[in-house]
């Protein structure tokens, strides 16, 4: 416990150094006096919602930004900002005040108006601007004049709105007479190309951004001052005002223009102390931040020296560090330490294993961290808040999964081995043989593959059972009238009931077989009809009921056509994870899932349930939780005792997942309420495994689904108007999500279940295949309570495909993959938070592409072992060697040595 506790401690102390490390302090040119001028808008919110500041609200404004600039620019003259200019001379401020000039030109009178009312009214304005930016933004496009007594709209070029725009500043000009310098604001390229707007204005007012020409912090200074020296050659004798310079303190890369507090903080202090050295005129935009600036993408809202509290982001003197960065480590570590907790708590953990677990642990607190900075660093209208929360909330399922396979991973590859695993076999005491009366439900099953079950039957070795055959439900003859035959030949051991009509599908059937049961059978045992079981089944096993609080005993699944094709060695070995590495596990705290095959149940554990229920589809499951529920225990063997056979094609297979996943949800909703505390006698340990396999089955591929429908929808929001991006902190967990899938596959299939890694890797696709299927049936019963039992096909009774079977499948993986070239066809910006959208979406896709590999692979020349020797021997014969005989038996689960591989005995 101490070594544990020490473990980790360390983690969370290394955790903590890491967040120092990456601390980015770093220093700056001290500015020490106050700035030239600062940009200042006082509206928060929209001008066109209505928004209208008020003289307090902006007097409270200046008061704050009066110490540290000389002067403030504004960009409009009406709706409110008119009301800056004398509120401004209180604090001693001078203003150039911005006339906005847009497509609207009654509104444009109404600013040039506004403009001079203002400058004859207010001493303190050193400057008109009129219209920000209106060449670059084509505000005077469009054009309507009245011809020949017509309204006529007509397109100008760029020269021809020049020319409007420099109308507006002449007539600024004459209305002041002179007596104040008037302008424009543009960007340095108009400038260049429009020297006759050069010509019209006192000075040039060049906007030098270089955010948004994407290129890098350590280009932008240098970038500024030089296109202010190229502006004094192209325009010599002109005075030059650099009239924007700014950088944002968050949101998103473009190109490679990196947004962030200690880079806005550098990068200003910087370039102040390099305009003042050489008498450059300059002015920093701007003074607060602008949440309501949401259509200028992602940084809008970040270019104030001052947040929207009005607290400053940096200080302008000293070593620059996000101020906010001790609080966000401070976050994360303590989310990482308190994730970790639960290791203490963890019975036998080895140092290896405690060691991963506080590692992932503290990956998840690093997460936590970045979120908290996240929400408390940005602003939020409610529908991103409320898109933020909902994805949020998608997300924390998907991490808690994830630390669960961490989990598993640790404990099967550094833990110290299952301790409650039966192996060999269990010693039965002197004289301990109860009755076992072993039940064949059958539902029109090929006559032969039944008999080869029952002839299985009667070769066990062990002194004192019975076998009931139930044919339910099969009124053909041809099915039923064999067996009849082929049980008298065996014996009086076997009995023999047809049930043409009878209800509840296979429970119904072997709630009937219960009723023909010996009275003194103290043991039910129940096998498929397509099982052959080995002849020590009930020798090994039934003497684990000696322990009287066992209820229950569980043997694997495992199949005997798994070398048919390719596919059913890829089917058969999907299956086999779960049988030896979850089952195995869940073992550990006595919460197996119960099968309804190769099981041995206490009658009167059975009867203490309630025997078998017809209210979910999946009644072995359903019957094994009660059990549990009732305070029984059970055991579980990875040891095959018996063999039966896999579904003949992949739509057999998914059909049949559908149906355990249905099952598996009308069992969710009919014993979520004996989960709550004192409800049932299930321990908290079965509690937590039960409700985690439920998320990690279900819910991880119900999610999943859900999740790249989603990201489906939200493909054009992204792509085509730039907005709401997905931000890392919901995208980076799905990746990391998908990444602990395959690392949970690849090292567990490797140290439990013995197959080679092409085996394993098509082990996992199949997996990966059912994501849809699982999704589809959570879906179903979400809305209906019950459907029909469906059989599944096997033996090669399968009826022959009419449609493709992964139809749904692929066009949803066509969708998420279009979606993603969109994605990256249209990330003209190279921002990074768009890649990684686009990779989520071709991550997605992956399951539903994996159902159309293993869909078409079952129609292909691939689907021979054929095939693949004679590829084998045409490569060998090309390369000049020998061809070897493939193995086959290398793409099945061999009986029992690949099984028990690595798995100590039950102690």
């Amino acid at each position: 416990m101490r070594s544990v506790a020490a473990v980790v401690a360390l983690v969370a102390c290394v955790h903590a150094g890491a967040w120092a490390i990456w601390q980015n302090q770093t220093s700056a040119p001290n500015v020490t006096g106050p700035l030239a001028s600062v940009s200042y808008s006082p509206f928060e919110g929209h001008p066109e919602d209505g928004a209208r500041p008020t003289t307090e609200q902006i007097r409270n404004d200046l008061k704050v930004l009066s110490p540290m600039t000389r002067a403030i620019r504004t960009y409009s003259a009406t709706g409110g900002a008119e009301l800056v200019p004398p509120v401004a001379a209180e604090f001693g401020l001078k203003v150039a005040v911005g006339a906005w000039l847009d497509h609207d030109r009654a509104r444009n009178e109404r600013e040039i108006r506004s403009v001079v009312d203002l400058y004859r009214k207010n001493r303190n304005i050193n400057a008109i601007v009129v219209g920000n930016e209106a060449i670059y933004r084509a505000d005077f496009q469009k054009k309507t004049e009245i011809v020949d007594g017509a309204s006529v709209t007509r397109t100008l070029n760029e020269k021809e709105q020049v020319g409007e725009l420099i109308r507006y500043i002449q007539q600024v000009k004459r209305e002041v007479g002179g007596s104040v310098p008037v302008t424009t604001g543009e960007i340095y390229s108009t400038w260049l190309d429009h020297p006759e707007l050069a010509s019209a204005v006192d000075f040039i007012a060049v906007h030098i951004l270089p955010y948004w020409e994407g290129f890098s912090a350590t280009e932008t200074v240098d970038l500024a001052i030089n296109n202010y020296f190229k502006l004094r050659q192209a325009f010599p004798g002109k005075r030059i005002v650099i009239a924007e310079f700014g950088w944002p303190s968050a949101g998103y890369n473009r190109r490679a223009a990196e947004p962030g507090r200690v880079l806005q903080a550098t990068l200003l202090r910087d370039f102040v102390a390099r305009a003042e050295a050489l008498g450059v005129d300059y002015n920093i935009i701007e003074a607060f931040d602008q949440p309501w600036k949401t259509f200028e993408g992602s940084v809008g809202a970040y270019w104030g020296l001052f947040d929207a509290a009005r607290q400053p982001k940096f200080p302008w003197t000293g070593p620059i560090a996000d101020p906010a960065f001790v609080s966000v480590a401070a976050v994360a570590v303590v989310a990482g330490l308190a994730l970790s907790l639960p290791v203490l708590a963890m019975s036998g953990a080895t140092l290896l294993q405690a060691l991963v677990l506080a590692l992932f642990a503290n990956g998840v607190g690093a997460w936590v961290g970045v979120i908290f900075d996240y929400w408390t660093g940005h602003y939020f209208v409610v529908g991103q808040a409320i898109a933020l929360g909902v994805g949020l909330l998608l997300m924390i399922p998907l991490v808690i999964i994830a630390m669960w396979k961490i989990d598993e991973i640790a404990q099967v590859l550094f833990g110290r081995g299952p301790q409650r695993l039966i192996r060999q076999g269990v010693k039965a005491p002197e004289g301990y043989a109860p009755k076992v009366s072993i039940h064949v439900p059958a539902y029109f099953e090929p006559p032969e593959m039944l008999k080869a079950t029952l002839d299985a039957v009667a070769r066990l070795d062990y002194p004192n059972y019975e076998c009931v055959v139930i044919i339910n439900n099969t009124p053909d003859p041809a099915f039923w009238r064999p067996i009849e035959e082929h049980c008298r030949t065996l014996g009086e051991r076997f009995k023999f009931l047809n049930a043409e009509k009878i209800e509840g599908y296979k429970a119904g059937a072997l709630r009937l077989a219960l009723q023909h049961t010996a009275p003194d059978a103290e043991i039910i045992g129940i096998i498929d009809a397509d099982y052959t079981v080995t002849p020590d089944w009930l020798k090994d096993l039934v003497p684990a009921f000696a322990d009287p609080q066992v209820g229950l005993v569980q043997a694997p699944q495992d199949h005997r056509d798994g070398d048919k094709t390719p596919l059913h060695a890829i089917m058969n070995g999907e299956y086999a994870g779960f049988f030896d590495i979850g089952m195995v596990q869940r073992n550990e705290v006595d919460a197996i899932v119960t099968h309804g095959t190769m099981c041995l149940i206490r009658r009167a554990a059975m009867d203490d349930a309630g025997g078998w229920s017809s209210d979910t589809i999946c009644e072995d499951t359903d019957l094994g939780l009660t059990i549990y529920e009732q305070g029984w225990r059970a055991h579980y063997t990875n040891r095959r005792y018996g063999h039966g056979l896999l579904p003949d094609t992949f739509e057999a297979f998914k059909k049949q997942r559908h149906r355990w996943a249905y099952g598996g949800f009308q069992i969710v909703k009919k014993h979520w309420r004996r989960f709550l505390p004192g409800e049932t006698r299930l321990s908290s340990p079965q509690r937590r495994e039960f409700v985690l396999g439920w998320m990690n089955w279900m819910g991880a591929e119900s999610l999943g689904v859900v999740v790249a429908m989603l990201n489906l929808i939200w493909v054009p929001v992204v792509a085509f108007v730039g907005i709401a991006i997905p931000d890392k902190v919901l995208t980076l967990p799905i990746l990391a999500a998908s990444a602990v899938s395959m690392l949970h596959f690849a090292t567990l299939y490797r140290a439990r279940v013995g197959i080679g890694a092409g085996h394993a890797t098509g082990a996992m696709l199949a997996a990966m295949a059912m994501q849809w299927t699982v999704a589809k049936a959570v879906g179903v019963g979400l809305i209906k309570d019950h459907l029909p039992f469906v059989r599944t096909a096997k033996g090669g009774f399968a009826r022959k495909r009419v449609s493709f079977p992964a139809f749904d499948e692929a066009v949803f993986g066509g969708l998420l993959l279009i979606g993603a070239a969109i994605i990256f066809i249209t990330n003209h910006e190279s921002v990074r938070e768009v890649n990684l959208f686009g990779i989520v979406l071709v991550v997605q896709s992956l399951p539903f592409l994996a159902a159309v590999g293993l869909a078409g692979l079952e129609g292909s020349r691939l689907n021979d072992f054929a095939f693949w020797r004679s590829l084998q021997a045409r490569t060998a014969e090309l390369l000049g060697g020998t061809a070897a005989e493939p193995r086959r038996a290398e793409l099945r689960i061999e009986p029992p040595v690949s099984a028990d591989k690595g798995i100590e005995p039950a102690q």
